[in-house]
């Protein structure tokens, strides 16, 4: 993986509640994702998944392990990071199932709300929105509210958002979920051009069997403890 950038973890361990109560929901996971790469995460129900990425999201702390994400040691055994807001806003992006776009806010400012919540000029922030929906082909919805807006253009708002503040991981959770086929392919092959123009290494979780075929890596994991598995992809 190129030095300093991209998401490696090591050993990672959960363990919910204590003693004779005790559940181990990740056993020690190993995974890194390369700068511009996007990698699939899969497992039955139960295996591990969701509280994998609340770990890598920093929403819940792991109980052992090491993450390191694009240049920054964030977790060894302990959070080595002061502030989990600031690491989640500025190094974090999310895209999930639902694109969860504010109401009453149209399209440009949806998208500009995080970095001027982190301190970016409101010209600059919609100026940098303004750019991710070029490349997201939908900017001529930039003015619309999120009403207007097909399933499609909102998920491809929803990941301008996740794009954003330039983070070095993208962890994107059932994104594909409610869309076609030629919608959901359309949304994976976006964040494979976004990964690869942003040199953002993004993780999915999916049980969309339609989208599979398309990863060239991807990490089963089953009773709290990844496999990788390598293939050609497919393009999409």
């Amino acid at each position: 993986m190129e030095q300093g950038r991209g998401i490696r973890i090591e050993g990672l361990k959960k363990r919910f509640g204590s003693g004779d109560t005790a559940v181990d929901a990740l056993k020690g996971v190993d995974m890194q994702v390369a700068p511009g790469e996007v990698v699939g995460l899969i497992g039955p129900s139960g295996s591990g998944k969701s509280t994998l990425l609340k770990c890598l999201g920093a929403v819940i702390d792991p109980t052992a392990g090491k993450m390191v994400l694009g240049d920054e040691l964030i977790y060894d055994n302990g959070w080595q990071v002061k502030d989990l807001r600031a690491l989640r806003r500025d190094k974090i992006g999310f895209v999930f199932q639902a694109p969860y776009l504010i109401p009453f806010l149209d399209v440009t400012d949806n998208v500009a709300l995080l970095p001027m919540l982190a301190g970016l000029s409101n010209h600059e922030a919609r100026g940098r929105a303004r750019e991710l929906l070029t490349a997201l082909e939908v900017q001529h919805r930039a003015s619309a509210m999120p009403s207007q807006l097909s399933g499609g253009e909102q998920q491809r708002v929803a990941i301008a958002r996740g794009l954003i503040n330039r983070p070095p991981v993208i962890l994107a959770d059932e994104p594909t979920a409610p869309l076609d086929s030629q919608r959901a392919l359309g949304v994976i092959r976006i964040l494979n051009q976004m990964a690869e123009q942003y040199q953002t290494a993004i993780i999915v979780v999916t049980h969309d069997e339609k989208i599979i075929p398309t990863f060239k890596r991807i990490y089963h994991i089953r009773d709290g403890v990844t496999h990788e598995e390598t293939g050609e992809g497919r393009a999409v």
